[in-house]
């Protein structure tokens, strides 16, 4: 695996994923406060680090040494009290923009898994 900054690919992840949920979101409401609430109920730390344990069974041996590096990661110290779910959620996020970037497909299956268990 080369050498990349899974910050860079956390960030990208971030907003491929935010995208990917306010895709689904605009399509169950035309209220813009429950349109807000169900999007950041999706995007939030504790929903991403419950699906990187979804998808766990789901990775390859290099998908799992990215998502060990991308945990290891320092905590920004406002973080630090959700330390646990901060990681698990950064993990994730890495993994959304390592396959945005490396395998689409492998993120389009991604994307059905999660929306199937999030039922969006």
């Amino acid at each position: 695996m080369e050498e990349i900054n899974l910050r860079n690919y956390a960030y990208l992840g971030d907003a491929v994923w935010e995208l990917f949920i306010r895709e689904k979101t605009v399509q169950m409401t035309n209220n813009a406060k429950k349109l807000h609430q169900m999007t950041t109920n999706l995007v939030k730390t504790s929903c991403q680090c419950e699906l990187l344990h979804l998808i766990e069974c789901e990775l390859t041996e290099e998908e799992i040494e990215l998502t060990r590096r991308a945990r290891n990661l320092p905590i920004p110290v406002g973080r630090r009290n959700i330390q646990t779910e901060y990681r698990q959620a950064t993990a994730f996020e890495t993994l959304i923009g390592w396959w945005h970037t490396h395998d689409k497909s492998r993120l389009e299956y991604i994307f059905k898994l999660t929306a199937k268990h999030l039922e969006i």
